[in-house]
């Protein structure tokens, strides 16, 4: 399995000092942040995109791409690409980029963000988030699997004989995973093209987790990509770990107290009961999440929020020893002897989607114009429609 990090890349002022740091601070402790991440060994640094304050990671392509230069082995992601408010022309280029000049050290994550005016700033409707959705990364994946593209939908002007450059590498594309908390569409999104299903459960109960989980295995196995358990699937997790739970607790109260994010309402001691946020020793963290396989089997990658709500850069460093030394290597032990033998341990790389590609006989993954590998359905077909309600299959 994966273990890594990701930032929301908010800025909040430290409780405990009343020290609020500036747009530029903040972004540097982000790439200490993930350059930290790389030298203690974990596996993952992923960003958010936001357009709004109190937020400062507008661009991820521009950090990841400086990640990329002084970074050695951690792979680069999104904790969310906005599928529906970016053009999908820009994202199948500037993606491609990055993952040319990683050399396929990348991989992204599709979302709708959770702020309702970033919407109308970028010209679109909120009331057609879905749908904006399912027609951007259609046309996305074509942008990437072909090398000229006509293509006319409802959302965008026409393209006609078009080329994104550069080039996916390898000819195949990045490895894409769709975020989403509550909508099933999205889950069904992600299983119908055999991508990843990233369940980002920061803020809600395990049962609500089962279950979307459960909804894209199930989705992910009747478009023929595997047997349900085979399917890749991410979990979202936040804590904070000290020696002994009692000095954690103590020193993350006035943080969860006052962050922006869900401050000012459940004690801490709720949250930690209703959500994944475990607040205490390094051991209550690692028997929290190797429990987190009892409910939705095994899965590919366990991503933390670990540098928000103020937290000093010198605490976040901190943590990020204390995941990477203590927390990540009891985790492995105890969940990989556990692991069915036929689900995979990781998301697929970069060679393998090229081993893949290649043994199929195929330059790229998408072969057909505009169809889906194994149903041979197009997008289109697997439209939201005006009810809300995933049609389709």
């Amino acid at each position: 399995m994966q273990f890594g990090i990701f930032s929301v890349s908010d800025v909040t002022t430290d409780p405990t000092t009343g020290r609020t740091p500036d747009d530029t601070q903040r972004l540097r402790a982000m790439t200490t942040i993930a350059q930290h991440a790389d030298q203690a060994g974990l596996d993952v640094f992923a960003t958010g995109e936001h357009h709004n304050p109190p937020f400062v990671a507008s661009s991820p392509t521009t950090m990841l791409g400086y990640l990329a230069g002084t970074t050695e082995n951690i792979l680069l992601s999104t904790a969310t690409t906005l599928i529906t408010t970016n053009d999908p022309v820009k994202i199948a280029e500037d993606y491609a980029m990055l993952q040319v000049i990683s050399d396929g050290r990348m991989d992204l994550m599709m979302g709708r963000g959770n702020t309702g005016p970033v919407y109308p700033w970028f010209g679109k409707d909120i009331r057609q988030g879905l749908n904006l959705a399912i027609e951007n990364y259609a046309l996305l994946r074509r942008l990437w699997d072909e090398d000229v593209v006509s293509w006319e939908g409802q959302f965008r002007t026409p393209l006609q004989g078009f080329t994104a450059t550069p080039r996916p590498l390898d000819g195949v594309p990045p490895f894409v995973w769709h975020g989403s908390i509550r909508s099933p569409e999205i889950a069904e999104q992600a299983a119908y093209y055999g991508d990843g299903f990233f369940h980002n459960n920061i803020f809600w109960p395990i049962t609500h987790t089962k279950r979307m989980v459960g909804y894209y295995r199930q989705r992910f196995e009747h478009y023929g990509h595997g047997r349900a358990d085979q399917a890749i699937v991410g979990l979202g997790g936040q804590f904070f770990a000290r020696k002994n739970s009692q000095d954690a607790k103590r020193e993350f109260r006035p943080y969860f107290d006052n962050a922006p994010v869900y401050g000012h309402g459940p004690s801490m001691e709720e949250f930690t009961t209703e959500t994944p946020l475990t607040v205490g020793s390094p051991q209550e963290v690692i028997d929290r999440y190797a429990a987190m396989r009892e409910h939705v089997g095994d899965y590919q990658r366990q991503l933390f929020l670990i540098d928000h709500a103020g937290l000093p850069l010198k605490t976040v460093l901190e943590q990020i020893d204390i995941l990477a030394e203590e927390i990540v290597p009891a985790l492995r032990r105890e969940l990989e002897p556990e692991r069915t033998e036929h689900v995979p341990a990781n998301p697929p790389s970069h060679a393998e989607r090229v081993a893949r590609a290649r043994t199929d006989g195929r330059e790229h993954a998408g072969h057909v114009v505009g169809e889906d590998h194994w149903t041979g359905k197009t997008a289109v077909d697997s439209a939201v429609t005006p009810d809300g309600a995933a049609s389709g299959g």
